[in-house]
């Protein structure tokens, strides 16, 4: 027993020299050949088919390449979003802009019909279901006798009269609940299934902000009509005309965003179709023949919603119930100096903000500036229909859908003008 430990220090001592011995080839180690190959830290071990068909070991890759390949494919297992957004979004993108289009025309018959102030307080939550009993209803009406609007202009409205712009303005305020649930839910639901790329997530939460923003607006809109001190005394109790152009602006970044990304969507997956037609038109596209048209195009955009704003102007103030003929305000195409430009809208005593306060205050000059910005669309709408007709470079190089879409506006602007 005394001798174990004397073996086993022996046994550890030839450990080493033992393992060399047995893994090591003498024969092979006196070829010239091995001596001069280079050792191999990182060696593949699966055979890959030669040239002559035989198999043999492929040839080992660097310890960086090695590093590399892990590090690009962790990165793609790690990239959350696909490349291209579904189909699906973009059907779902059209369809919130189909209704978010809706809630704009029914939100301007709520103006004609005057039901905006009608419901005087913003309950997002409790305020979703009308009045179901008589003492409800008595209880709105009682907080509707003491708006302005009640006393300067319906001192005699009834309670069943009440009750019909009632719920007029209900019915806008739930369309607009409407809107936002059926965005933010199947949103949330599209990220988090990976339905759309990086790029269109961002847009969508940027679009979904916008419409909490747009609710928001609309109350303080309804709020300002609620004073009597944002408006002369014993006038027509009215919204800030400042505040319904931002409530319609919003609703037109809105609209066009969700239908600007739709359809951008469905062109993504039309070019990825046939790719070698998405290139020709790209060269196309690109053409410095076609700058003029896509600066023009451009502008045009911007002019109509400018167009768009000016209307909303119109419409805070009233301004269309002055002059009711066209092209005629008055005697004469335009009213007198002094009526467009009057120091009555002045708040300085050097009359310095004259120009901007009747531009935007005065209701003359509100539809003075509302015409000329709608007549200047008009033309300029059919002046590049003509350009892109008559112009031998745009037959040529102008898409077809290009083309239609140019038709499509000519439409519309016709049926606007007939509105």
């Amino acid at each position: 027993m005394a001798s174990t430990p004397r073996m086993m220090f022996m046994l550890q001592r030839a450990a080493p020299r033992l393992t060399r011995s047995f893994f090591t080839c003498r024969q092979a180690c006196k070829s010239p050949s091995a001596r001069q190959q280079p050792k191999r830290l990182f060696t593949s071990r699966t055979p890959r088919l030669s040239s002559d068909g035989l198999l043999s070991r492929p040839q080992a890759a660097s310890p960086i390449a090695n590093i590399s390949q892990l590090l690009q494919s962790s990165k793609t297992r790690a990239r959350f979003f696909p490349e291209t957004s579904d189909k699906s979004v973009a059907y779902w993108l059209l369809g919130s802009a189909a209704s978010v289009f809706g809630i704009v025309v029914f939100g301007g018959l709520t103006r004609l019909t005057e039901s905006g102030l009608s419901i005087t307080e913003w309950r997002p939550v409790t305020g979703s279901l009308p009045p179901r009993s008589a003492e409800d209803w008595a209880t709105e009406f009682t907080k509707y006798r003491s708006s302005p609007e009640f006393k300067l202009l319906n001192p005699h409205m009834t309670l069943d009269e009440f009750k019909s712009i009632y719920y007029m303005e209900w019915a806008h305020r739930i369309w607009g609940r409407v809107v936002g649930i059926s965005f933010l839910l199947p949103a949330t639901y599209f990220i988090a299934r990976r339905k759309v790329s990086a790029p269109m997530a961002g847009k969508i939460v940027g679009i979904a902000g916008l419409i909490g923003f747009q609710g928001f607006l609309g109350w303080w809109m309804v709020k300002s009509g609620l004073k009597d001190d944002l408006f002369a005394p014993g006038s027509h109790p009215r919204v800030s005309q400042y505040r319904l152009t931002a409530h319609l602006g919003t609703a037109f970044l809105c609209y066009t965003a969700m239908l600007w990304n739709g359809l951008s969507i469905l062109r993504e997956h039309k070019l990825l179709a046939d790719p070698q037609a998405a290139t020709k038109l790209f060269e196309r596209l690109k053409s410095p023949e076609l700058r003029v048209f896509r600066r023009s195009v451009g502008a045009l955009a911007v002019l109509v919603f400018c167009t768009a704003m000016s209307g909303g102007l119109v419409a805070g103030l009233d301004a269309g119930l002055i002059y009711n003929e066209f092209p005629y305000m008055g005697t004469g195409l335009t009213p007198p100096r002094s009526e467009l430009f009057s120091d009555f809208y002045s708040h300085t005593p050097d009359r310095s903000d004259i120009w901007w306060r009747n531009a935007l205050e005065n209701p003359s000059l509100v539809q003075l500036d509302h015409r000329i910005l709608a007549t200047t669309t008009f033309t300029s709408v059919m002046g590049l229909w003509a350009y892109t007709k008559f112009s031998p470079t745009l037959l040529t190089l102008l898409p077809a859908a290009c083309k239609k879409g140019m038709h499509g506006v000519v439409g519309f602007v016709g049926l606007q003008v007939a509105l």
